[in-house]
């Protein structure tokens, strides 16, 4: 592990973990938990070839639960002195004196934290200079302009490096903590004159920057997008299938974590409540979650709680197999976290009748006519009815062609129902965060025009 980009080494971060644990108990709490970070990141932007913004952020902090019984406080500070690692310690135990006890409330039992986590390689820092890091948002947003003289405007381009390192731990006995990073690099081009232009963007996002897309490619791919989207028109109101280009699909992925996460079935205002052992989406759909996939995004040993995370089917032949729970969630809903305090690992949705021609044109050929949708506005997803409206732009598809681009409509049904008319995956799969899918064929929603 490489820790000299930082300004303190993991073994410093937890013994300082270690000394907050023992003023807790100093304190008087019956239990507690800490978490202490440290990241540095770099972030430059150019629009027209001209630098915008350069920005380098340095940062650190700590964040300490104390309970006392049931109660519980929580306090932060960005000094790791002893005074204020002691003052804020003592602020989390006396909001702790002051707060109502809940039977929920607790560190997770010890059986179900990681003690030995595993080196899942998430740290590839990146030592790119300020002028590096412009050279090569320059690189993409000429790349990009390069592919048409239609291509007449930029919204920008922009590298973002960040890498941070934490330390976890708690009176249960837990340590653990490791460094990671994240790398971005984005373009986004503007076609046309006037009232006509359109807009998109690429990008591509990392832990390792070998493995980022060429500045090159990633500009060509985004002016390819905004030329496709030239003379769009409207349509009139219709029913007819709709086609979730990938990295709009992860979204539908993200909606069936929401529904099913334990906050919103506690307080049950989820469109999947008591769902758990039932057909959710059809029997040739696969959800697994993998959060130990070296070098990924999404990958962690351990959640936020410092609970072990595992390997396990979400859903298996459309079935809903587990939520995603956090201890408290849990313990509301009398069931065992399930490693996802902090969210989803790794999650990939798959079909069994998915096969290699199912590539993004294969998707077109198996949609026949209908919608393709490759941009979404506004959050129109209600997760307690499921009713879902968003507004959308795309393209209008005849006999598996692409025949015009569309703006201005809206595409409208019910969540609960589009999870269930899955009728095909792609297998032009991406990997968008911490969610994995080819683009997904519903076979029928409302689309209303302008």
């Amino acid at each position: 592990m490489n820790d000299s980009v930082f300004t303190h080494t993991q073994d410093q971060l937890k013994q300082l973990a270690r000394d907050v644990l023992a003023y807790a108990k100093e304190q008087g709490g019956t239990d507690a938990a800490v978490e202490i970070s440290e990241g540095s990141g770099l972030s430059v932007s150019v629009r027209k070839s001209k630098i915008e913004t350069i920005e380098q952020n340095k940062d650190k902090g700590m964040g300490v639960t104390v309970f006392i019984g049931q109660r519980r406080g929580n306090a932060s500070t960005s000094d790791f002195s002893p005074t204020s690692l002691r003052a804020t310690v003592e602020a989390a135990y006396n909001i702790a004196r002051f707060t109502a006890d809940d039977d929920c409330a607790g560190l997770a039992d010890a059986d179900m934290l990681e003690m030995a986590p595993r080196d899942l390689k998430l740290f590839y820092p990146w030592t790119i200079s300020t002028e590096e890091a412009v050279i090569l948002a320059q690189r993409g947003e000429a790349a990009a302009f390069d592919v048409d003289p239609r291509i007449t405007n930029s919204e920008g381009a922009g590298v973002h490096v960040q890498q941070s390192h934490f330390v976890s731990a708690n009176s249960r006995g837990f340590i653990g903590g490791y460094p990671y990073s994240r790398h971005t690099l984005s373009v986004a081009p503007i076609a046309g004159k006037g009232s006509k232009m359109q807009r998109d963007d690429w990008y591509s996002s990392v832990r390792d920057p070998k493995k980022m897309s060429s500045p090159e490619a990633i500009g060509r791919y985004a002016a390819e997008r905004a030329l496709a989207r030239l003379n769009a028109r409207k349509l009139d109101t219709r029913t007819c299938p709709v086609l979730f280009e990938a990295p709009l699909a992860a979204g539908l992925l993200g909606a069936l974590v929401q529904a099913t996460s334990g906050g919103a079935l506690y307080r049950k205002s989820s469109f999947l409540l008591d769902t758990l052992g039932k057909q959710v989406l059809p029997s040739h759909i696969q959800v697994k979650e993998d959060p130990h996939v070296v070098g990924a995004v999404g990958s962690a040993p351990f959640d936020e709680e410092g609970v072990r995370t595992v390997k396990r089917d979400v859903v298996k032949d459309g079935v809903l197999q587990g939520y995603f729970l956090s201890t408290y969630s849990a313990r509301k809903l009398g069931m065992k976290t399930t490693g996802n305090a902090g969210g989803s690992h790794n999650l990939s949705l798959t079909s069994s009748k998915t096969k290699k021609s199912d590539d993004f044109v294969g998707m077109l050929k198996k949609m026949g006519t209908g919608l393709l949708v490759t941009e979404l506005m506004g959050q129109g997803t209600n997760y307690v009815t499921g009713d879902y409206s968003r507004g959308a732009s795309g393209f209008w598809v005849e006999n598996g062609v692409i025949q015009y681009p569309v703006e201005e409509i809206t595409i409208a049904g019910n969540m609960k129902d589009m999870l269930a008319q899955i009728v095909a995956v792609g297998s032009d799969v991406l990997v968008r965060g911490t969610k994995q899918t080819g683009s997904i064929l519903i076979e029928n929603m409302v689309v209303a025009g302008g």
